[in-house]
């Protein structure tokens, strides 16, 4: 009852809820608050989407700002370091991520204890608890696929072959996991063309360092043969940081046809298509030919690390 709400909340003027998906109703307990205390303001803050609990989104319709905070960004970082600090603990940050008390850490065994600690017992309680999963080893297989096909088009059938469930049960699993901020979705670009790929996505991790306690593989770069996926998974969640935080609204793709041609990132801003190709070496490529034919107002740009702070931050 909003009386027995009132005599909680009090004279209160900031209401701090934490983990706030695990409240009973707690959807509709903000909406009478917000109604009936003029004089509170709220913050609620979750680990996972709120829709994950399907109890925060209709009651509170025009009455909330949602923000989603991310590990740090180097947008944030920047304002903490020179520019040879950023170049020097590049290979650092693609290996073990950004998480807050990643990044504060003091040495690399730390960080690794970290990463693998969040990765044990807090990757996926959510989903667990929220969704009543009961096979959670299933998840972690899938998480393990998934990280050994970052930059590549995600077959639900093959995956679901290789974990022994049915498409349906995979397909929910990755909706969890995009819900719970693990994993983020992709879909394929097409504007014209029959031979486009469109019907698969592609699958990144929020953090690197994440991405390597999945496969327990935190070997420096020059002993790894996935550091073109490394680069891939950091350039392209730094980029949605940095849209997030400047509010470049943007629809994001991939593009590739059947017969191999692609981009890695396809950004739809304003109407008008920027691609992007993402690599670890200097070498440039030329933007795929059909591309520049097929969508002749689009703009191509090449990523390494000569330019990419500018992509990023």
């Amino acid at each position: 009852s909003i009386e027995e709400l009132k005599s909680h909340v009090g004279d209160t003027e900031l209401l701090v809820i934490d983990e706030a998906q695990y409240v009973n109703k707690i959807g509709l307990n903000l909406k009478l608050i917000i109604d009936h205390i003029e004089t509170v303001n709220i913050i609620a803050t979750g680990s996972s989407s709120f829709e994950l609990s399907n109890q925060i989104g209709e009651p509170l319709v025009g009455r909330k700002w949602q923000f989603e905070l991310f590990p740090f960004a180097q947008l944030e970082l920047k304002e903490y370091e020179a520019l040879h600090e950023t170049q020097a603990r590049l290979e650092e940050r693609i290996i073990f991520g950004s998480y807050p008390e990643v990044v504060l850490a003091e040495n690399k065994d730390e960080k690794q204890m970290i990463l693998e600690s969040i990765v044990d017992n807090n990757l996926y309680k959510d989903a667990i608890i929220l969704d009543d999963v009961r096979r959670s080893q299933k998840i972690i297989d899938l998480l393990k696929l998934i990280a050994f096909q970052i930059g590549q088009e995600v077959s639900l059938n093959e995956l679901s072959n290789a974990l022994g469930l049915n498409i349906e049960t995979v397909a929910r699993y990755l909706d969890l996991l995009e819900k719970v901020f693990v994993i983020k979705r992709v879909g394929g670009f097409s504007r014209n063309l029959r031979k486009e790929v469109t019907k698969t996505a592609r699958y990144y991790f929020y953090d690197n360092g994440v991405r390597n306690a999945v496969i327990q593989n935190f070997n420096t770069l020059d002993l790894r043969n996935d550091v073109g996926q490394l680069w891939e998974n950091y350039l392209f969640m730094e980029r949605l940081k940095k849209r997030k935080y400047q509010n470049m609204y943007a629809n994001m793709y991939f593009w590739r046809t059947y017969d191999q041609k692609e981009v890695d990132l396809v950004e739809e801003r304003d109407g008008k298509l920027y691609g992007y190709e993402f690599k670890w070496g200097p070498k440039k490529v030329k933007p795929p030919k059909l591309w520049l034919e097929t969508y002749e107002e689009a703009e191509f740009e090449f990523i390494n690390k000569d330019n990419y702070l500018e992509f990023i931050a």
